[in-house]
């Protein structure tokens, strides 16, 4: 089996800066793509960031410009550095990978989420 942990979230004012963490554990082989969604209340779970195993980046429109996706192969952790925090930043971030174990079966995994709430 393997999971995905995530840590880091918490209550911050407007215009401060988050780090949230998430590792990967278990029957691990591989890590390719990783990625950070949120959900806000009432809403449906939508992109924050994503890495590819070599490093390439992509962002949603929002975040663009104030959060920065980065990864530790070694480690099977990826990180996202949240700053100029907004209050519509609020939600709960998810972790997402695409695991290979050593036997070679593939898995999509999600974390168990970390809340971030911006007050104004």
């Amino acid at each position: 089996q393997v999971h995905l942990v995530e840590s880091g979230g918490d209550l911050v004012q407007s215009g401060g800066s988050l780090r949230l963490s998430c590792v990967g554990t278990g029957d691990i082989y591989r890590i390719n793509n990783m990625a950070w969604y949120r959900q806000a209340p009432g809403k449906e779970r939508d992109l924050v960031a994503t890495i590819q195993r070599g490093g390439e980046t992509n962002y949603a429109d929002s975040v663009r410009g104030r959060f920065t996706i980065s990864r530790d192969n070694a480690k099977n952790t990826v990180y996202l550095q949240m700053n100029n925090l907004k209050p519509e930043d609020t939600a709960v971030y998810y972790c997402n990978a695409v695991i290979i174990t050593w036997t070679r079966r593939q898995y999509d995994s999600w974390g168990q989420g970390t809340q971030v709430t911006v007050s104004s």
